[in-house]
């Protein structure tokens, strides 16, 4: 189930509020220029999908968002738990970092964690599928994947490249809850 917590950045330990509600984590979320949406496919995309049947499925939904934000490229990606690299890829992804970009994420499968620092607070989202977070440029965040990463995800970009974090060298991410 998507939730999102929110805590003080000073102090860890203080929960500030939660919900499991999709319409209450838009609404806060909204509140701070966060994008959250539940998108659905247009059709069945069966056992292990390859990255074209998923962009087919939900290419109505990728429209809107490029005719209204000028995206320029979206490619799928998926991390499994036998992935080599994923403990390296994690430890990267949970290092606090910017984006020039804004940086576009939409579940297909799986889960993930995304922490956003803003506005003296910590904003944790956790997305399951169905769920797409819209970050915007340069605002603080990091990502968490878990020990045992099994997902599947559509990435929206701005810049034909795609990503290039600039990492801010704070340690904040290290004192607030990881994935399992």
């Amino acid at each position: 189930m998507s939730g999102l917590t929110i805590y003080s950045d000073q102090q860890p330990e203080e929960l500030l509020w939660q919900s499991v509600d999709a319409g209450e984590i838009q609404q806060q979320l909204t509140e701070i220029g966060v994008r959250f949406e539940r998108w659905q496919a247009d059709r069945e995309l069966g056992e292990n999908p390859q990255p074209e049947t998923v962009i087919a499925a939900y290419q109505h939904e990728i429209d809107r968002l490029v005719a209204e934000k000028g995206y320029q490229s979206w490619d799928v990606i998926s991390m499994r738990p036998d992935n080599a690299q994923r403990e390296v890829l994690r430890e990267k992804f949970l290092s606090e970092h910017t984006h020039g970009e804004d940086e576009v994420r939409f579940f297909v499968e799986g889960f993930g964690l995304f922490c956003l620092h803003l506005n003296g607070k910590i904003y944790q989202i956790l997305c399951e599928k169905n769920d797409l977070l819209s970050v915007p440029a340069n605002t603080r965040h990091w990502f968490d994947m878990g020990s045992e990463p099994n997902f599947t995800a559509i990435r929206v970009f701005d810049n034909p490249e795609g990503w290039v974090a600039n990492f801010t060298g704070d340690g904040i991410a290290s004192h607030y809850p990881r994935l399992k």
